[in-house]
């Protein structure tokens, strides 16, 4: 399971896990194994970088899983 959609706009935006792992406050790996599904990405960390950095974007097209 991983977040295909958000992997896409953050790719046509110019956007780095870095980019995103500094704004939440945590490490690139771990920014990482969330943006793939092996950690739980939480609803509030999930809030803020719609917010942030696609705030024309709907949460849920961001966040649909897909299973590779």
């Amino acid at each position: 399971m991983s977040y295909q959609n958000l992997k896409a706009e953050m790719k046509r935006n110019g956007i780095s896990n870095k980019d995103i792992s500094e704004f939440l406050n945590m490490s690139v790996a771990n920014f990482s194994l969330k943006l793939n599904g092996k950690v739980v990405l939480t609803v509030p960390e999930a809030m803020s970088i719609k917010k942030k950095f696609f705030p024309d974007v709907e949460l849920e097209y961001l966040l649909e899983e897909t299973f590779e």
